[in-house]
This record gives C-alpha cells, structure tokens and sequence, in this order.
C-alpha cells in the first residue's frame, strides 16, 4: 500500500466537550501519508467525533489537530474541506442534479473549465466502476444503493484531495453489495494512494481495508496498530472484537 512516513494528520493531546462532558479526550496520534486507517467501536465510542475533527465539523475543546502541519483553527474552512474528500453512509447526492452533475460540483465550485470537469467526471465514473455513457446522465432516484455509493466515492475524489474521510459509507448496503465495494475501494486506495480515515463498527471490514486499526472506547483511543499487532492485542475491547470475529466464523 503506497505509504510514506510524513504525517497527514496529527492529533496533540485533543479533547472535544459537548454541556461540558467530553466526547473524545486525550487524543494523541499520526495519520501517515498514504495510509488507510480504520477508525473501530461501538457505537458512542468516539469514532465519528474523531474523524469530524480533521475537517473541522466540530473543533477541539482542548488540544489541537493538525492538517498538513497547520493547526485546523488556522486553517479557512472551506478551503480545508476542499482538501478532504467526505463521504458519508447517506451518501447526500443532489437529486435534482444528474450522475455527472453531482461528480463535477467540487470542482466546479473550485472554477474548472467545464471541459476540465467533464474529462475529471468521466475518468471518475470510470475509475468507481459505472460506465460513463450509461451512467453520466442519470439522476440519484435512478441508481441502485451501490450504484449511489459509488457516485459518492467518486464525488469525493473530484478535486483529488490528499485526505478522504468515509464514516460508514457501507453499512446500508446488503452484505454481496458491500463486499464487492470493500474490495473496489481497497484496490482503489491502493491504486491511488489517497490518505484514507474510514470509520467501521465491523470488525470483518476493518481487517479488509485497514493498514492500521485504531480501536476506539469511552472517547479514547486505547489500541493503534497494523491489523497483525490489532490481532495480538490483549485489550479487553480489542478481545471482544475478535471474539465476535470467531464466532461469526465458529458458525459458517
């Protein structure tokens, strides 16, 4: 997997408060150039919070996250999040806007010439799996669950930001479904060597797509490691995963 040693994203001693009780708290870690890392809980565990921090959707109540080595306070806000693909289990496609339309907003908005936009567009489409000259012209309410989550993917890449942040984007998709979309975005992350943060409550997906897995409980990050070390890790959490992981293959 193209990866480096150069930090994406850091986070120093970060803690974010909602009525004053901590959501996530002391959060100190790297995100390496290049690298998927799956963010793995429960639900409630802090993932989503987590990963809302990097594009600045919430900002630290103590601490800091660092995005290309500037702190994201210092970052302008859209000019952050033009740089972070998100893509979301919703998914959030316009619906009165067609396949090609949705694909080519970010750059548009960023002033592409249109010809730039559709030759980006069409090399998307491509990229994710639907054939351009049956899929370009198409509107949301046309597609399949999976057909919609691909578009999303490649709306997502439209700019080719560094960072892409996906927050359970398959978990709505039946079980053949999601499985053929983890093993067409590994290969794409893989292919293109995109810094991914990918937030799972499945443990099956999570050893999948992940480099590194970083198991979330109670707001903190208590296990960081390749999918090997997550294995051997005696935390009780990292346990109780992969005692669900046996079970669930005890009873194939």
């Amino acid at each position: 997997m193209p990866q480096n040693n150069q930090t994406a994203v850091e986070f120093r001693d970060v803690t974010f408060s909602r009525n004053h009780r901590p959501l996530v708290s002391n959060l100190n870690f790297n995100i390496r150039q290049g690298e998927a890392l799956v963010l793995l809980g429960r639900s409630g565990s802090g993932k989503t919070t987590t990963m809302k921090l990097i594009n600045r959707l919430f900002t630290p109540t103590q601490g800091e996250v660092l995005f290309d080595g500037i702190p994201t306070t210092q970052w302008d806000e859209i000019k952050l999040r033009r740089k972070i693909g998100y893509v979301i289990q919703e998914i959030g496609l316009f619906p009165h806007f067609t396949v090609e339309r949705n694909v080519g907003l970010v750059p548009a908005l960023e002033g592409w010439q249109s010809k730039q936009i559709k030759t980006r567009v069409y090399e998307l489409l491509q990229l994710v799996g639907l054939e351009p000259a049956q899929f370009a012209g198409r509107y949301p309410h046309e597609l399949s669950g999976g057909q919609r989550q691909r578009v999303g993917v490649a709306r997502a890449l439209a700019a080719d930001p560094p960072v892409l942040l996906m927050d359970e984007p398959f978990g709505a998709l039946d079980p053949i479904t999601r499985l053929e979309l983890q093993q067409e975005f590994r290969r794409l992350q893989q292919e293109l060597g995109k810094t991914v943060v990918f937030v799972t409550h499945d443990i099956q997906e999570a050893l999948v797509l992940a480099s590194r897995i970083g198991l979330m409980y109670g707001g903190e990050l208590v296990v960081l490691g390749t999918t090997d070390e997550f294995m051997r890790s005696q935390h009780p959490e990292s346990l109780a995963f992969l005692k669900c992981l046996r079970s669930f293959q005890d009873n194939l």
